[in-house]
């Protein structure tokens, strides 16, 4: 600004010099509108001054109107040229968010200033080319020396964590000192890219320790200032919580941030989002609340390509999990159109018709993909295997899955297909699985670890299934690798009885004789050890008439009293038992059978609510002696004994009983059909 006073005292006029003056004046005190002011003033006289253009620009830009000062520059492209005003316009274009636009303007300056190659280092920042990057700021850090020294370095650390974190490159190490908690976060987001989380959780914590230092010299700052400027710090304390499967813990931390409220749209996304994570298809109503945080304003210029790419892919599994199926279709399609390789898009599209029961329409999908993309078609195809086999379709699935060729070797994927095969009884194919594994590693890796694994594993399931002949040749094979493997050589002659008994005989030559295999075990220490099931009583040592006892062979054992047999209650002793109290009743000599015609006196049998002769007999009621009782409602008695008095509550309508008659009598008609809801009518 002093320039610029200089430059318009030299305009000529009294008005001119103090305008100018004022301009100089504010500028130094911050107050950039009121030079705004003044500098408009300047342009009414004198239009097309280059010097109060230029200035006009710096002020808008100090007071945040970037799109206004880009329009000045525009308009005025003639008079303010590009080696002029080549900073301002790249750093508005910048601040706007037109990267690319800022990209062009800074290397189409003639000369590059130490301003345009800050700016340039923050532009390749901006659109993730890290290499270029980190050449632009280690050209900086040797060439400059001023009090921005410290924010370069930052920077540059802000450049490794990001290789480390998004391409997986292993970050030199930089020589740079963590003096300030802004290094020491960087460098625990290099450590959590190359997965060393501990490690990564002690920088944080000496970056938090740092922060607090800083902040509290200040004594301006606030206790709330303190923990919004913690938050982010705090964030990726819980990110190493989550990856560590600490969920609680990380879910508290990340509540508590969001209940800070803090100003940065970008850790409220990033937040929202590894919660979403964390619920998955549970507490759905949560996570809804939660994405609205990811669709703030001016998220996009925050985060970087993958995390808005993640963020994308959740919003599109929320929408299935909550059976928003047009959301989601048109979710993962916008994320295939973008990202025509990458696998999650078509791998939602296919789960969501699998949701929708089109499984057919899914494996086709998927199909479709790994012939278009044949680099990852073996992901795909590992999903079309689960899809038939959640089908029941297991055959199908072994064929899909023998189709991928640079699997087909691995020990998993040849357990995975024998015990596919085993489960549908097809031998066969099992064996041939393992002798298409055997010959590769035969060829690529002869004698390593995993032949010889596999070796063994396909002589014990031909041995298993009975194919003994099948076999032998796997276990010489194994035998010759090892001559001293006695449970080799045992399995070998067996194998050999059944085929060639000549041949089992030799070989049962080189098999160790008795008293070599004979093991020297110490019987009582093994049956007095931990897991012993019996244990054998020491016998006692014999001293005086013991031993006498033991020598003389004449002496008679003790023999143990035996126990009076209980008698029965009612046992009579002057009675003779019955001698065929042992037999059944119906085979004694005097059973004669049960009387017919005794069921009519038996009381409680028959249908419900039928009444026998002999229920007359128990019946008080109906000896002269008894008093009148209140009778049973719906019973005989009810209805014949008109005389007795009825209390009131006992009393019921006239014409009761024979609405219950005429129930009974509809029941019958029924028959054995069920049971069924019929109207009754108050008569």
């Amino acid at each position: 600004m002093a320039a610029a006073a200089g430059a318009g005292a030299g305009a000529g006029g009294a008005a001119a010099a103090a305008l100018w003056s004022e301009v100089n004046r504010c500028g130094q005190n911050g107050d950039f509108a009121r030079a705004l002011k003044s500098v408009n003033k300047i342009l009414q006289v004198s239009k097309d001054d280059v010097t109060a253009l230029h200035c006009k620009v710096v002020c808008l830009i100090q007071n945040g109107s970037f799109k206004e000062a880009l329009s000045v520059i525009n308009t005025h492209s003639k008079i303010l040229s590009s080696d002029v005003i080549a900073f301002e316009k790249a750093y508005c274009e910048y601040r706007l968010n037109r990267i690319e636009s800022a990209l062009k303007t800074i290397q189409s300056a003639s000369q590059q200033t130490d301003k345009l190659k800050e700016l340039y280092g923050q532009v390749l920042y901006k659109l993730e080319r890290y290499d270029d990057c980190l050449v632009a700021y280690r050209d900086l850090i040797r060439n400059s020396q001023d009090e921005y020294e410290e924010e370069r370095k930052t920077n540059l650390s802000a450049v490794v964590a990001a290789q480390s974190t998004w391409e997986r490159v292993m970050p030199e190490d930089l020589g740079l000192r963590e003096t300030t908690y802004e290094l020491c976060y960087n460098s625990a987001c290099a450590l959590i890219g190359q997965g060393k989380l501990n490690e990564a959780m002690k920088k944080l914590r000496k970056a938090e320790e740092l922060c607090r230092q800083s902040l509290s010299e200040d004594t301006d700052v606030t206790e709330e200032d303190t923990e919004a400027e913690l938050a982010i710090i705090h964030g990726q304390m819980a990110y190493i919580m989550q990856l560590q499967g600490r969920t609680e813990d990380a879910l508290q931390l990340y509540n508590q941030i969001i209940k800070l409220k803090p100003t940065d749209v970008g850790l409220l996304a990033v937040i929202a989002n590894n919660i979403i994570t964390i619920n998955k298809d549970q507490n759905v109503f949560d996570s809804k609340k939660k994405v609205k945080l990811t669709n703030a304003e001016g998220v996009e210029h925050k985060l970087s390509k993958k995390q808005l790419q993640a963020i994308e892919f959740n919003k599109a599994l929320l929408a299935m999990y909550t059976n928003q199926a047009d959301q989601c279709r048109k979710l993962s399609a916008s994320l295939q159109s973008q990202s025509p390789e990458h696998l999650l898009p078509v791998l939602i599209q296919a789960a969501q018709l699998c949701r929708e029961k089109q499984h057919a329409k899914a494996i086709g999908l998927l199909q479709d993909f790994a012939e278009q993309h044949p680099a990852n078609a073996a992901e795909i195809k590992l999903t079309m295997a689960q899809l038939k086999i959640a089908q029941g379709s297991v055959t199908k699935a072994c064929m899909i899955l023998r189709s991928i060729e640079e699997l087909q070797h691995k020990p998993g994927m040849v357990s995975a297909l024998v015990t596919m095969y085993s489960h549908e009884e097809d031998i066969d194919s099992a064996i041939e699985v393992f002798t298409q594994a055997i010959q590769w590693y035969q060829q690529f890796q002869a004698k390593s670890p995993v032949h010889l694994s596999l070796i063994r594993e396909a002589a014990n399931f031909k041995l298993k299934h009975g194919r003994k002949k099948e076999a032998i040749s796997d276990l010489e094979e194994l035998w010759k690798q090892n001559p001293k493997d006695v449970h080799t050589l045992a399995q070998l002659i067996s194998a050999y009885s059944l085929v060639d008994p000549e041949k089992a005989k030799v070989l049962s030559k080189h098999l160790p004789s008795s008293d070599t295999m004979s093991l020297k075990v110490d019987v009582d220490a093994l049956e007095n050890s931990h897991g012993a099931t019996y244990v054998r009583k020491k016998a006692g040592k014999l001293t005086g008439d013991n031993q006498q006892k033991e020598q003389g062979q004449g002496e008679v054992k003790k023999k143990k009293k035996k126990k009076k047999g209980k008698l029965p209650k009612n046992y009579d002793p002057k009675v003779t038992p019955d001698p065929e109290r042992w037999l059944p009743m119906r085979e004694r000599s005097y059973y004669r059978g049960r009387k017919k015609g005794k069921k009519k006196d038996q009381v409680g049998k028959g249908t419900q609510g039928s009444t026998t002769a002999g229920s007359s007999e128990l019946d008080a009621s109906r000896t002269a002696s008894s008093p009148p009782t209140s009778p049973r409602p719906g019973s005989a008695a009810a209805v014949s004994a008109a005389s007795n008095v009825i209390p009131p509550r006992h009393q019921k309508p006239a014409g009761a009983p024979a609405t219950k008659k005429k129930q009974q009598q509809k029941k019958k008609k029924g028959g054995k059909s069920g049971w069924g809801y019929g109207a009754v009518k108050n008569s």
